[in-house]
């Protein structure tokens, strides 16, 4: 039987760890494994940790959040590893999809879902950069299309369609560290485009299984606010496109990013 783990990255004192917590514990089938890992160790983190019965992971170094996820990942012994964001919430079902699908294939280098967001403390499922990220991924639904290396890169070519906290990955086939941590803003992005290149299915699941926080305090929306994001969008679209094509769509990619002010 193959396991599956939960590693909680926190950061600071989110006022929402303990809902993303309570998420996992409510999931239909048990994980293996669920633990807290941090680069801000704190006595408020200790507690929480200890009331809900979780090990707290620390990472002494903490050289950014492509590490820190490295860290998080490797915490684990279990065959298959989410990356929980503090700040997100999983849906009840989320660990049974997970599961399966990627028990059903032994090649699967990852499994994600759809995803909803939480906007001021609302649920919001429906919107334009939703329905694009949808159509993108759409193909992917298909066993031929999850396998076939030209429908996983076209997928990303327009921009980071998949969700990081939504992914499962199955460590026995994936690299491990699966981050690369020379950027801030498109680890993930980088992880699932060198992923695409590799044999293997990215497994997709159109049901929004988990709910994704977008808030002032996010990593996400800070970057937009600075121009890193913008900056590491370009570098991404170049793996994809010659240069002229990405700077074009890099530019339309960006009005997207308007989506995620408040």
């Amino acid at each position: 039987m193959s396991t599956h783990a939960f590693a909680i990255c926190a950061y600071g004192q989110s006022p929402y760890l303990e809902e993303c917590i309570a998420s996992i514990e409510l999931q239909e089938t048990v994980a293996d494994e669920v633990f807290i890992a941090t680069s801000t160790p704190s006595e408020w983190l200790e507690d929480i940790a200890c009331r809900h019965g979780l090990p707290l992971h620390v990472n002494a170094e903490g050289r950014g959040i492509g590490a820190d996820w490295n860290y998080a990942y490797e915490q684990a012994t279990a065959d298959y590893v989410t990356i929980a964001h503090q700040d997100d919430v999983y849906l009840p079902e989320y660990a049974t999809h997970a599961r399966a699908m990627l028990n059903s294939a032994s090649d699967g280098l990852i499994f994600f879902s759809d995803y909803a967001e939480i906007r001021n403390g609302e649920t919001v499922s429906d919107g334009t950069l939703p329905r694009v990220k949808r159509r993108l991924l759409a193909p992917l639904a298909k066993p031929s299309k999850a396998r076939s290396t030209h429908a996983r890169r076209h997928a990303l070519a327009w921009g980071n369609a998949i969700c990081c906290p939504a992914v499962t990955f199955n460590a026995t086939n994936c690299p491990t560290p699966p981050f690369h941590a020379g950027m801030k803003s498109n680890v993930d992005w980088d992880t699932w485009e060198r992923l695409s290149r590799m044999e293997g299915a990215f497994l997709y699941d159109p049901q929004p299984l988990m709910l994704h926080r977008i808030h002032e305090a996010s990593t996400t929306t800070s970057l937009i606010g600075d121009s890193t994001r913008t900056a590491e969008d370009l570098a991404m679209l170049k793996r994809f496109w010659p240069a002229p094509i990405a700077h074009a769509i890099a530019c339309v990619y960006a009005r997207g990013e308007a989506a995620n002010d408040l």
